[in-house]
């Protein structure tokens, strides 16, 4: 068996960065919509906090694409899939926390083909942006639990809060001390 050139290794590593960053741009168009439109129903604390998060994948874009540079390749414009728009604020929750489930579960895959093809760069990348993506989906799958235990009641409370996070350089996880 005829080992594998070193430009072999590198696209298997640049494809599931490519894949990686994909779903990172789908989540920024998921979660910006959901923050405009959590904002316009008077849900303001939970909008900001998508936002923060939606800023999160942002830098979570932006990392891939430098690892993709890097390694010689051409970071990927396109979503990895549709922005759902519309979602009702019951929806919301449980789709993210169901999102960043699956987003663990494929970075953990992608992070194994590194593995395997000695880019222990990417290994860590792949890390550090799973840990941020757990925090993530804690959050989302605690305010999805707090709307099916509560609903209304719960919903209610949220209603009528700011959603101004400023002109911020730091997302959600950044802000929870847990930024790569």
């Amino acid at each position: 068996m005829a080992q594998e050139s070193r430009q072999e290794i590198k696209s298997k590593v640049i494809e599931v960065l490519n894949q990686a960053r994909a779903m990172e741009l789908h989540a920024i168009g998921q979660y910006m919509n959901q923050h405009y439109n959590l904002d316009d129903l008077d849900y303001g604390e939970l909008a900001a906090k998508v936002k923060l998060i939606a800023i999160d994948e942002m830098r979570h874009a932006e990392m891939f694409a430098e690892r993709i540079k890097e390694l010689g390749g051409e970071p990927t414009t396109d979503m990895a899939r549709k922005v759902e728009r519309g979602q009702p604020v019951e929806v919301v929750f449980p789709a993210d926390a169901d999102q960043e489930d699956d987003t663990i579960a494929a970075y953990n895959k992608f992070l194994q083909v590194c593995r395997e093809n000695g880019d222990s760069t990417s290994v860590k990348l792949f890390e550090a942006i799973i840990d941020e993506e757990q925090l993530h989906f804690n959050y989302f799958d605690s305010i999805a639990g707090h709307i099916e235990k509560l609903g209304a009641a719960y919903l209610a409370k949220i209603a009528g809060t700011p959603s101004a996070t400023g002109l911020q350089t730091q997302g959600f996880a950044a802000r929870q001390g847990g930024a790569a």
